[in-house]
């Protein structure tokens, strides 16, 4: 008989190891799922039916309820372990495969509070797709910050494999669409976010940056202060292994212009190494106010007709998610509803 690599035994205790600690979480979250339904999960009595085209699901007819289930998981890699939150909506039909958006939340934040703030789960409910919430550690960054930042000792990119893990773990044990993933942060959300799709941007059909600084701005603690505060500026992303920038998804920045945290110069940057990277052009920007709202300057860039980044500029806007709900921290109500131009803007890229 050959011997077994030590490779080969590692593979193997780890995927029981995983295997272990899913069951276990499930087990033990099972009595409080049912009170976190309340907290962060809509229940809607009447929900009007949504035509198949959109998303590739049909929610509850008429009279059906809407509530989903709120589901624990963790996530294991060379970096460690990472708890993470699933919204899964009700009427999902056995064999269907739907859309999966990652969130990522920002610092001070966490899964269940991000998920009350941007109250995306309710679009998740109505639209038919689920929704990641991987979870940032406090042993991992003392103010639950994703440490997008530090580069230059190999910590970000753990815990950009932490997440892949965790998308890669959701894909597997739940009906998610490999080829429908799309990833929205806040503020360090929005920086890892971004840090993950330069890293991995074959695995992504969009991107959503909410008031986040670019990739390539810091490398370390001191240097992302920096350029928080917009006195650094990113020369060039960073490129992925054998792949070309071309190659990465479409860009949504939001950004507010009273954010004192991160400075609104940072999503001017954004948006514009994305379409530098991409060879696309600004059209003219157009001034758009929903109610009394917030308004918001809208500025796409298109290449060939297609729009590879949309920048929001939203001047009433402090460092929130611009609609979220007053009541979390780092939600501002009278901003634009931040939460359905995601949807709408990531529906788009996996419709086409």
């Amino acid at each position: 008989m050959a011997k077994r690599s030590w490779t080969s035994i590692f593979t193997r205790s780890m995927t029981r190891s995983l295997a272990t600690l899913q069951r276990s979480a499930l087990r033990s979250a099972l009595p409080a799922t049912r009170r976190a339904l309340k907290a962060v999960t809509p229940t809607v009595a009447r929900v009007k039916p949504v035509a198949r085209g959109r998303t590739g699901v049909k929610a509850p007819g008429k009279g059906a309820t809407a509530a989903g289930l709120w589901l624990p998981g963790v996530a294991i890699g060379p970096a460690g372990a990472r708890r993470y939150r699933l919204y899964r909506p009700a009427g999902i039909r056995s064999g269907e495969r739907v859309p999966l958006l990652v969130m990522l939340h920002g610092c001070g934040q966490d899964a269940k509070g991000f998920a009350a703030s941007t109250r995306m789960n309710r679009i998740a409910a109505r639209e038919g797709f689920l929704v990641l919430y991987p979870e940032q550690e406090r042993l991992a960054n003392a103010q639950g910050c994703w440490n997008w930042f530090d580069t230059q000792s190999g910590r970000a990119w753990g815990e950009v494999a932490l997440i892949m893990a965790a998308i890669d773990q959701v894909c597997t044990l739940y009906p998610a669409d490999r080829e429908r993933v799309a990833v929205a942060g806040l503020s360090a959300g929005a920086s890892m976010a971004a840090l993950l799709v330069t890293r991995h941007p074959a695995r992504f059909r969009a991107l959503v940056m909410h008031s986040g600084v670019p990739p390539g701005s810091a490398h370390s603690t001191l240097s992302a202060l920096g350029a928080m505060r917009g006195r650094r500026q990113a020369g060039a992303l960073p490129a992925a292994p054998m792949t070309s920038a071309v190659d990465l998804p479409p860009l949504l920045v939001i950004h507010g212009g009273r954010d004192a945290v991160v400075a609104p110069g940072n999503g001017d940057t954004a948006a514009r190494l994305w379409a530098e990277a991409a060879g696309a052009s600004a059209v003219a920007a157009r001034t758009v106010q929903r109610g009394k709202r917030h308004p918001m300057t809208v500025t796409d860039h298109r290449l060939r007709g297609r729009t590879v980044v949309t920048q929001i500029g939203i001047a009433g806007l402090a460092h929130a998610w611009s609609g979220g709900a007053a009541s979390e921290p780092y939600g501002d109500a009278k901003g634009p509803d931040a939460s359905r131009m995601v949807w709408a803007f990531v529906a788009r890229q996996f419709k086409s």
